[in-house]
């Protein structure tokens, strides 16, 4: 699936926050600068690699595409983006994969084929967490979504960190304020929240458990459209189903990158507590929600500017990192 013409944009608030964010980091004295350059002397042709084996993957599988999204989000909001998520349990340690809020993640595989191909050209040199972040912003942009200079220099964990998902947003908690606390613990504000949660236009949900009180009488069931969770209901009741097919977070374009995810919400159809939360009268999101789903391209700068924030969350700084060799594994391990 080639990228269209419509997912580069260009956007000079993006490019500022690269600068300002590199420029961060080098003045709190961490010991790697992120740069969009940081392969372009040891592996060249690494984006190039990366592009070329999504595109490949996502044509074999267009689920892949949003499916590297939600790996890049998870791995990034525990202990940073440090790849992490990526490692299989060992004899002493489960594996974040194995959490129930990462239960239906998938596109691992697709992470392994690209890190491959990787070593193949370059060995031992590009990151998996630099996997996962190129990867994303390639999804993204084959869903017609917009892209943007990532930063690159990361290194992998050798570790999974211990009940990894606490510092996951917890999707059945509709509370704008709680929804808040976990983004600013992230250094990710109410924009960024706002933005990222977009993410959501394309996808699908794979248990009813992340919104059945919602629809069932629950907290928020005075907040969505009687009619959509009555299809909710119906969708619910052959739980097999669900978990095999999928309920598409926005109904109408679920593989598409577009803003139709916050027009659902103006009509109480969003999926989640957390999704339907941030169209909050008088909060600063729910104006955000109001201009994103009538001005697009509003949203793709702010989506971008935000991934490029996300992406920049480092891990903790006694945290043993290395450059993996194979993705599942810490080296000397496999």
């Amino acid at each position: 699936m080639a990228f269209s013409s419509r997912a580069v944009v260009a956007v000079a608030s993006v490019a500022l926050l690269v600068a300002a964010l590199a420029s961060t980091a080098a003045a709190e004295g961490n010991p790697v600068e992120y740069t969009e350059s940081y392969y372009d002397n040891t592996c060249p042709n690494a984006q190039n690699i990366v592009r070329s084996v999504m595109e490949r993957s996502v044509a074999a599988n267009p689920r892949m595409a949003p499916a590297i999204l939600r790996l890049f989000f998870h791995d990034c909001f525990v202990n940073g983006c440090d790849g992490s998520l990526l490692l299989d349990s060992t004899d002493s340690t489960e594996s974040e994969k194995e959490e129930k809020a990462n239960a239906s993640l998938a596109g691992f595989d697709v992470i392994d084929a690209i890190k491959s191909e990787l070593e193949r050209s370059c060995p031992a040199t590009v990151s998996c967490a630099d996997v996962l972040a190129l990867a994303s912003r390639d999804a993204v942009a084959m869903l017609g979504g917009p892209s943007w200079g990532v930063l690159l220099g990361r290194k992998d964990s050798r570790f999974v960190t211990k009940n990894a998902t606490e510092e996951l947003p917890d999707p059945r908690n509709g509370h704008l304020d709680v929804l808040l606390g976990v983004f600013r613990e992230h250094g990710l504000d109410e924009r960024d929240l706002t933005a990222l949660s977009g993410a959501h236009t394309v996808g699908k949900a794979h248990s009813c458990d992340n919104f059945e009180g919602r629809i069932d009488g629950g907290e928020g069931y005075d907040d969505i459209d009687p009619s959509y969770a009555a299809e909710l209901r119906r969708t619910c009741q052959r739980p097999d189903n669900c978990e095999e097919a999928g309920v598409p977070f926005d109904e109408r374009t679920p593989m598409k990158f577009d803003m139709l995810y916050y027009q659902d919400l103006l009509f109480k159809r969003g999926l989640l507590a957390t999704d339907q939360a941030l169209y909050t009268p008088g909060s600063w999101a729910g104006e955000l929600v109001l201009t994103y789903s009538r001005n697009q391209e509003a949203f793709f700068a702010d989506f971008a500017r935000a991934m490029v924030k996300m992406g920049n969350i480092r891990p903790d700084p006694w945290t043993p990192t290395e450059v993996r060799i194979k993705c599942s594994v810490a080296n000397g391990h496999y």
